[in-house]
């Protein structure tokens, strides 16, 4: 079966997702409220364009991968304007891709039609509830990057599922956590030389994209990882939700800052849960590849698991944006079964409370911390975290509805 054979079901949700994404961030733009980083976008597509050296000649926060999506634009135009237009383009066509790839992974993972129009309807109109953020930030490039890595692994090809998430690491590093369940499907498919291969193969991207900029600026870009790794604990995490529901009802101190790119709370408390988070999340993370390791390596398992341990990454990180549920959105609808329908709802919920305070609620949150918000951003940690409870809980279901052709296990070439 060809994995880029497309069912007519991932086409008229391709078409709705894309309509409803550009209706939504048209309308975001126009209600005065847009929160965006396409300034900062223009102004890196800018100076590259203009023959400036990333990591050497300015500040760069984001790995190499994502340099075609920010100068693209401001190579045809040099209008603020004309690029927020040619960069919604650009992302919506990544984002209708997506939705294909899901739409072709879930039919190679033999989902019954229930199931599938289900999965479609949540990716499809996902732009409603996370609104201009979908096309106004560059996420959907790595998360259709990992929705194709998963389809041609569940389709049989692992190896190239292998060299597209070493893609997906260089434009934005957080499929890498995906790498040790792809290793570990790997050394049961062929021993140590497969397990070498696999990791061969993510590597050849990042390392080709990362070693032109490690010549010629290697303090920018190990800059780059720690401030990245530095981050304080931004407002919108678990953590700051913790602390802000402390503050509704103990009245406790709180204080904020702008830096890294983001609003933060300050002071000892936040400090010390930042801290605690970040160990949480490797505990997490660690967790989901010992699971996986420990059970049969299934194309089902996989799939699961890489839902997992994106969620824990996320659920659990100092920073938690609106955009990084974009990651969920490509990714846990390919789950199956009553977990998976489980799940696809709590993805929606967390993308409903996020839509209820950002970006309105927003600037509430940060200079006053808005008691609705406070408690709505609680909630939206709490759920996540409910999510992958119900993707890491040991199955009591039964197995998924498949098709009657054979789906390859990722034990299978």
């Amino acid at each position: 079966m060809s994995p880029l054979r497309l069912p007519r079901d991932a086409l008229l949700a391709c078409a709705s997702f894309v309509l409803t994404a550009v209706a939504v961030t048209v309308a975001w733009q126009w209600s005065g409220h847009a929160i965006t980083d396409i300034p900062l976008y223009r102004a890196y597509g800018e100076r590259i364009a203009n023959g400036l050296v990333p990591y050497r000649d300015f500040p760069f926060e984001y790995p190499p991968g994502a340099l075609p999506a920010l100068v693209g634009p401001a190579l045809v135009t040099d209008s603020l304007t004309a690029y927020r237009i040619v960069f919604a383009a650009e992302l919506a066509a990544v984002g209708g891709l997506g939705v294909l790839l899901v739409g072709s992974a879930l039919r190679h993972l033999g989902r019954s039609a229930e199931e599938r129009r289900l999965a479609f309807a949540a990716v499809a109109f996902a732009p409603l509830l996370l609104g201009g953020v979908v096309l106004t930030r560059f996420d959907l490039l790595p998360a259709t990057l990992v929705a194709g890595a998963l389809l041609l692994v569940v389709a049989g090809r692992p190896r190239a599922g292998a060299l597209v998430t070493g893609f997906g690491v260089a434009v934005k590093l957080y499929p890498a956590v995906l790498v040790p369940l792809f290793g570990v499907a790997a050394y049961r498919r062929g021993g140590r030389r497969e397990l070498a291969t696999t990791l061969a193969l993510v590597s050849t991207p990042v390392i080709a994209l990362y070693v032109p900029f490690l010549l010629v600026a290697p303090d920018g870009v190990l800059d780059s990882f720690g401030r990245q790794l530095g981050r304080p604990l931004q407002i919108e995490s678990l953590g700051a939700g913790i602390l802000l529901a402390l503050h509704q009802l103990l009245d406790t101190s709180l204080g904020w800052a702008s830096g890294a790119g983001s609003q933060n709370l300050t002071g000892t408390g936040a400090g010390v849960l930042a801290v605690v988070q970040g160990i949480a999340q490797l505990v997490a993370v660690s967790f989901v590849w010992i699971a996986f390791a420990r059970g049969p390596a299934t194309t089902e398992r996989l799939v699961r698991h890489a839902a997992a341990v994106v969620v824990a990454f996320v659920a659990l990180s100092k920073v938690l944006s609106p955009q990084f549920l974009v990651w969920l959105v490509l990714l846990v609808p390919l789950v199956g079964g009553l977990r998976g329908r489980t799940s696809l709802w709590l993805t929606v919920l967390a993308c409903a409370l996020t839509a209820a305070w950002f970006p309105l609620r927003y600037w509430e949150l940060v200079r006053e911390f808005d008691a609705v918000a406070s408690w709505l951003v609680l909630a939206r940690g709490l759920t996540l975290l409910a999510l992958l409870l119900v993707l890491t809980r040991q199955a009591t279901e039964r197995a998924p509805a498949r098709s009657r052709s054979h789906v390859p296990s990722a034990g299978h070439t």
